[in-house]
């Protein structure tokens, strides 16, 4: 990408970066990090045509949130300003949006999908 002179990076954090959730101390931490690491990268890399930004999830439709019955899942939903639970596919979107034209300047920022969580 440097020698390029253009590029696009995404990483993937969460929305326990800054909601925190209990037991979850080490992996906020980490998506804490991730959003620390985009930002200074971004200022870094941003002179040589390079993007960096990072997608913030919240509770997501997968198999995992699957296996949580279904009290619990209405209850995660229920938390969120759209009462549902993105899907997989938003997430994905949002990666293409940023890899796209439509992303060409964005830089630095980490972009929340989670259905207005932390709204």
């Amino acid at each position: 990408m440097m020698a390029d002179g253009a590029g696009r990076i995404v990483n993937i954090s969460s929305i326990i970066a800054s909601t925190g959730y209990n037991g979850l101390s080490v992996y906020a931490a980490s998506k804490a990090a991730a959003g620390g690491f985009t930002r200074s990268l971004a200022r870094e890399v941003g002179k040589l045509g390079i993007t960096v930004n990072a997608i913030a999830p919240g509770f997501v439709d997968t198999e995992l949130t699957k296996s949580l019955d279904d009290d619990g899942r209405r209850r995660i939903a229920g938390r969120s300003a759209l009462r549902r639970l993105p899907e997989a596919d938003d997430v994905a979107s949002m990666v293409e949006y940023l890899l796209g034209e439509g992303g060409r300047n964005i830089t630095g920022t980490v972009l929340t999908v989670d259905a207005g969580n932390t709204a």
